[in-house]
């Protein structure tokens, strides 16, 4: 179903999915690619809840905004200019409706997102209030540049990571070059951080989504979701 919560003065929208169960559940936010909340992503949730998560998969384009004027060549240009803040602010506000939902009840949050919100899942990781893992499918690492609408890399936050994290990347994403992953991975060990970064050969960017089949890689995707779930395992589900 599709809800509204508030962030301030304003609302912000949607995709919410819950476990059959009745029970409290730990809750997911999902942050879409920079295409959007789509039918792929409302699915997404789905998938977490039937796994016993309470997912809202994030509508970041509330306010109106939409990368599809610039097609495909504008779309770096359209995350350029996607001010971070606000998109941090409406994760925390996402972050916040879930762990208030009745059915969460006070459990713990994570966070899962996909190229724009991969890379965003990373700067929430370190950033936001409330969240006990974060898993970011090939997020970028590094912004087109830095300026008052991205004042940071996610390279450089995780420095202040503040959950166990996950990044998964392909080895041929022309998005993300493998030097960025090794740095992250370098940054991660010197750090003594709990970020553990997975490289898929023969996998480039949005090797998990099915609905592109020219780059969507089954091997790779089914061996990432086993990662990310049990990651939430272990960091959102109570002990028995």
């Amino acid at each position: 179903m599709i809800v509204e919560f508030p962030r301030g003065a304003e609302r912000i929208r949607g995709a919410l999915r819950l476990p059959d169960d009745a029970a409290p559940a730990p809750g997911v936010v999902v942050v879409p690619d920079v295409w959007g909340l789509s039918e792929h992503y409302e699915q997404v949730a789905e998938r977490l809840a039937g796994e016993g998560y309470a997912a809202l998969a994030l509508d970041l384009y509330t306010r109106g905004e939409s990368p599809q004027a610039g097609g495909p060549e504008g779309a770096t240009r359209f995350i350029a200019e996607l001010p971070d803040p606000q998109v941090l602010g409406d994760v925390q506000a996402a972050i916040d409706y879930l762990g208030a939902l009745p059915e969460v009840a006070g459990r713990r949050v994570g966070i899962t997102g996909f190229c724009m919100g991969g890379m965003y899942t990373f700067l929430a990781a370190c950033r936001c209030r409330g969240l006990s893992a974060a898993a970011g499918w090939y997020g970028m690492l590094r912004a087109e540049r830095i300026d008052a609408a991205n004042p940071e890399h996610a390279i450089d936050a995780v420095a202040d990571l503040g959950c166990p994290a996950l990044g998964l990347f392909g080895a041929e994403d022309e998005l993300i070059p493998p030097s960025d992953v090794e740095e992250l991975r370098r940054r991660a060990e010197r750090g003594g951080l709990p970020f553990e970064t997975v490289v898929y050969e023969g996998a480039g960017h949005a090797f998990n989504n099915d609905t592109r089949p020219g780059a969507f890689r089954p091997e790779a995707s089914r061996d990432a979701w086993r990662r990310v779930l049990a990651l939430f395992e272990r960091e959102l589900q109570p002990p028995a």
